[in-house]
């Protein structure tokens, strides 16, 4: 069954009348696209919450404006972090039938083997654009690096297989990579160290020295 918020037609943009809203526990918000007029509306932030939690940050919801219900996902947001709350939020009005892009963030699963032998693990990348019809917008996209190996490297091309949804990057694009530990690669620098020298060898005699003393 699909999730169902709530919301009202807001009138005037005014921020006396943005910040009323604010204090009654309501986000201004606008919908907008696929056969919708662009319209200003508002709603309950804790049920705003609840719904996204409920379907996800790409998930398709049925937003409802006094009775009039559009087929949405959530387009972006603002927040206030200081004071944790959403200040304005954008729903996109999305045909079901055509395909539509955005970003997903990009989850690392598993224990990777190089980490495990004491390598690092680098995430070059933390969301990639996909391309699907809206109900096959994935909430994330999960790459598992179990079997990543130090100094091994996990591109696009390895996880664009078997998926419901296109995407968007070069085959070649870097996800993750496991670096060497940084003591093994001091260790293996392959620089050659100076002989070092005695703080105090002025004034101190070698053993030449002493044998030419004895001879004397």
């Amino acid at each position: 069954m699909t999730a169902v918020l709530q919301a009202k037609e807001r009138k005037g943009s005014r921020n006396s009348n943005l910040t009323a809203l604010r204090k009654e526990g309501n986000i201004p918000a606008v919908v907008y696209g696929s056969k919708v007029q662009s319209k200003s509306i508002y709603l309950s932030e804790a049920n705003f919450l609840k719904t996204i939690k409920e379907v996800g940050r790409n998930g398709v919801f049925s937003l409802d404006v006094d009775g009039s219900k559009h087929e949405v996902v959530l387009g972006d947001y603002q927040s206030n972090p200081i004071k944790n709350e959403i200040v304005h939020a954008d729903f996109l009005a999305v045909d079901m039938n055509k395909e539509m892009t955005a970003d997903v963030r990009v989850v690392l699963t598993g224990d990777a083997a190089g980490v495990k032998d004491g390598g690092v693990m680098q995430q070059s990348m933390h969301e990639v654009s996909v391309t699907a019809t809206p109900n096959n917008i994935p909430s994330s996209v999960e790459v598992d690096v179990t079997n990543l190996q130090v100094n091994e490297t996990l591109t696009i091309a390895d996880i664009k297989a078997d998926r419901g949804y296109e995407i968007n990057h070069e085959e070649d694009e870097v996800i993750a990579s496991i670096l060497p530990p940084r003591q093994e690669e001091e260790i293996n620098s392959g620089e050659e160290q100076e002989a070092g020298t005695p703080d105090n060898e002025e004034g101190r005699e070698t053993t030449a020295d002493e044998d030419k003393k004895g001879e004397e």
